[in-house]
């Protein structure tokens, strides 16, 4: 007989393997568990060791039989396609199937399989053509079946089992544990969206206790699956940290979920765990994983250990009329929807059951139209993405309720798109949809809204009517009162009486403005709440005219400004201290420059003396408020010999400049003494050290001989003095000298210079070279470039100083030269 008579196409499993019908051993035989002994080494372990002997001997007798057993089921329904396409007998369907199966050179339970595949067409016959085509070419174990012997082997298991544990045995033990998998565990979703585990294997029975129950809302993997309504992916549970069963025993392994459903409701979720990290699987095996959830969902329907049992889908619908009668008892409009499946048994739409009195359709549609229509046909727009239908599938499949504040929903008359707005609720009871449709009603919405304004505002409404003295207040009016819901609203004649004595004038021209002279008006007051707190308060009110023009109400709000009464209060107090501030400052600095301007004048005369000419530039600081302490001084001392100095006092403003002052003229004094410039900044050193202030200064003095043309000079903390001799210009060597002030007992080196006819000495202080963004020496050296161009005179040397040094603090600046004759 041919075998394309039959459909069958030529078996792709490997060839080689030995023919014959329904052998148990050409399904592969469970291994011995690990740690046990071997009936061979039994012996010698006494009486106990062949008592586990024949323990394991039996054991694995009942799982041979038990493959045997779903080896011959396979055959079995292979032979009765063969019978059906045939029209013979089960002898000659038998012979048949032996012949086909030794032409083809494999085993008669793979060739029974590949019929039943070319037969069936359904989701396992495709995975397996899937799997073959996908490893096509790869080496294959002679003693592992192929992906369609595994599925066909766990599917007969599984629609023979009566519960899910018995399901969740022969996936693991048929089919997962070739690829790699250690656990199953099978959860069952409850109308609550709670989890219930009502199958495992692989895991103990101690995690399986734990975790018999899941509530509501829990995290867990399972609820992955259940969330998302697909299949979800954990490569390492250490890497999501979501717990579930078995995380303790493989902390590291990878978990898969697929939902496990029918007709697009989600009745379960089989959960396979595997020891190891997992990484992404191929196409084929996610295939295989889903044909397994399906297998699991004819299960779920049972009922799990201590509960009642679960209604059948016929038993849910006929509740509907139980819903019917409650959803028109409610106040809210409501639509009863049932569920459409199409021909696969999947979901396609809902039937609009029942649509209660209350509710009104968008389009203005008769209740009549809208019942008995499919769903998607009466709201199409609904099908968006993320839109009410997608909600309504969502808890169609997994049972959650769901709450959508401010959903449109769209119906079109005359093309013409016609959308309302609400709040949504939906919930599922049994195998139909209870959709709350609640309008939003947009007074309603608004009044909220301006409550809401109020109370943020801290404003209050009123209403009187003057002719029959009716008052209304809003609740926040009472709270600015200080007063209860229940008291009496008060007349606004009544106002002073609650007003501060000092306001009561302010109020009685507002209310004749307001009612006498019938205009709007409005007044601040200091308010006297019964409570004892005084608030301040602005009101605002407008006459209401009848149609004689006579008045009729008044109407107004009342607002507590005593936030910005306070406020402005300080600003004011603020202001009215800085413009003392201000004031005072600037009086302070006036006197200041009076100070520092009769001592020294920007450009005095210059001081003639024999042998020498002496000229002095004073630039004071741009910023008036930067008022500082240089100082400099040129004076014939008694003995014909000349005092040169320069110094600068530490800080600004007014403190500086007495300082300077008190300074400058206690070296006058002291050098009338005779002593030499290291002695005197000593002495001058013990004066800054003791004064009331504390201040710190430096300096450079000099004491000039005309008659021997030498020098004499020390320094304190300030920079050296310049000799321009000829075309050149260099700074004098640092002599050792502290700043004045910084120790109670300091001495200042002093070194000696020998002056020519035509040198040009310098002293400065440092506003005239200091920069922020330079050193010291890199100032130094440009001011050594400036000093060495020539010039006309000895005044024009220094304007030119002045003119072109580039230092930027703003700081004042004294310049005294010595020209030698």
């Amino acid at each position: 007989m041919d075998e394309n008579a039959v459909g069958a196409r030529r078996p792709t499993t490997s060839p080689g393997r030995p023919g014959g019908f329904a052998e148990p051993s050409e399904l592969p035989t469970p291994r011995p568990t690990a740690g046990r002994s071997a009936p061979g080494d039994a012996a010698s372990e006494g009486d106990v060791g062949r008592l586990a002997a024949t323990v394991e001997r039996l054991r694995q007798e009942a799982l041979e039989a038990q493959w045997a057993a779903d080896g011959r089921a396979l055959i079995e329904m292979a032979k009765g396609i063969f019978v059906g396409r045939l029209g013979c007998g089960p002898a000659e369907a038998s012979r048949q199937l032996t012949k086909l199966a030794e032409q083809s050179g494999v085993t008669v339970l793979a060739l029974a399989v590949d019929v039943i595949n070319q037969a069936a067409r359904d989701q396992v016959s495709e995975i397996a053509e899937q799997f073959l085509s996908a490893t096509a070419g790869e080496p294959r174990d002679a003693d592992q079946p192929d992906a369609a012997l595994r599925l066909r082997t766990a599917e007969s298991r599984a629609l023979a089992a009566d519960d899910s544990q018995a399901v969740a045995t022969a996936l693991l033990e048929h089919a997962l544990g070739a690829l790699g998998a250690c656990g199953v565990a099978i959860w069952l979703v409850g109308a609550d969206s709670s989890l219930t585990l009502v199958g495992q294997a692989g895991f103990t029975e101690q995690e399986a206790a734990r975790w018999r129950y899941v509530p509501p809302e829990v995290a867990t993997c399972a609820r992955l699956a259940l969330h998302n309504r697909q299949l979800a992916f954990v490569g390492a549970l250490s890497d999501d940290g979501i717990p579930t069963i078995g995380r303790r025993r493989h902390p590291d392994g990878g978990r898969i979920m697929i939902p496990a459903g029918t007709g697009g409701r989600i009745h379960g979720v089989l959960e396979v765990a595997w020891p190891d990290r997992l990484p992404p699987q191929p196409p084929a095996i996610l295939r295989q994983l889903e044909a397994m959830a399906d297998l699991c969902a004819h299960t779920l329907g049972e009922q799990p250990p201590g509960e009642s049992p679960r209604p059948s889908p016929g038993s849910e619908l006929a509740g509907v009329a139980e819903l019917t009668d409650l959803a028109d008892h409610l106040h809210d409009p409501v639509l009863l929807l049932t569920p459409r499946l199409d021909p696969s048994g999947r979901l396609a739409d809902f039937r609009i059951h029942h649509a209660n009195h209350r509710f009104a359709d968008p389009a203005g549609r008769p209740r009549s139209l809208v019942h008995g229509a499919d769903f998607l046909e009466a709201y199409p727009c609904a099908a968006e993405s993320n839109g009410l239908f997608s909600k309504l599938e969502r808890v169609y499949a997994t049972g959650e309720p769901c709450r959508a504040p401010r959903t449109a929903l769209t119906a079109f008359v005359d093309e013409v798109p016609i959308t309302s707005v609400a709040d949504v609720s939906i919930s599922r009871h049994g195998a139909a949809l209870l959709l709350i449709w609640k309008v939003e009603d947009e007074t309603a919405r608004l009044a909220s809204l301006l409550q809401h304004a109020q109370r943020l505002g801290r404003v209050g409404g009123f209403e009187e009517n003057v002719r029959s003295g009716a008052i209304t207040w809003n609740a926040q009016l009472f709270s600015l009162f200080g007063l209860p819901p229940t008291a009496a609203p008060v007349p606004l004649e009544e106002l002073a009486d609650y007003a501060h004595p000092h306001d009561v004038h302010p109020i009685g021209r507002f209310l004749r403005t307001l009612l006498h002279r019938l205009r709007e008006s409005s007044v601040d007051f200091r308010l006297r709440r019964p409570d004892g707190i005084t608030r301040h308060i602005r009101i605002v009110a407008e006459p209401v005219l009848d149609e004689q023009g006579s008045l009729h109400y008044v109407r107004g709000a009342c607002q507590d400004v005593s936030a910005q009464h306070w406020t402005e209060v300080a600003l004011a107090a603020t202001r009215d201290q800085l413009a003392s501030s201000e004031a005072e400052s600037a009086e302070r600095t006036r006197l200041t420059l009076q100070l520092q301007q009769a001592i020294m004048p920007p450009a005095p005369a210059a001081l003639e003396v024999p042998g020498i000419r002496i000229a002095v530039r004073y630039r004071p600081a741009e910023s008036e408020s930067l008022v500082g302490g240089d100082w400099y001084d040129a004076v014939v001392l008694p003995d014909e010999k000349i005092l040169i100095s320069v110094g600068d006092v530490a800080g600004h403003g007014i403190q500086a400049a007495t300082g300077m002052v008190v300074l400058r003229n206690a070296l006058r004094g002291l050098a009338v003494t005779g002593a030499g410039p290291g002695q005197l900044l000593g002495w001058l050193n013990t004066v800054t050290y003791h004064l009331p202030s504390h201040m710190t200064a430096t300096a450079v003095c000099g004491i000039y001989d005309p008659a021997t043309r030498s020098l004499r000079w020390a320094r304190a903390g300030h920079l050296p003095p310049v000799l321009v001799r000829g075309a050149q210009a260099q700074a004098f060597p640092l002599a050792a000298g502290t700043l004045l002030g910084a120790l109670p007992d300091a001495t200042y080196a002093e070194e000696e210079v020998q002056l020519e006819r035509e040198d040009v000495l310098l002293m400065y202080t440092d506003g005239l070279v200091e920069r922020r963004d330079a050193s010291v020496s890199d100032s130094l050296a440009q001011l050594l470039a400036l000093a060495s161009r020539p010039a006309a005179s000895l005044e024009k040397r220094l304007d030119n100083l002045l003119t072109y040094s580039n230092s930027d603090t703003d700081d004042d600046t004294c310049l005294i030269g010595v020209r030698v004759h």
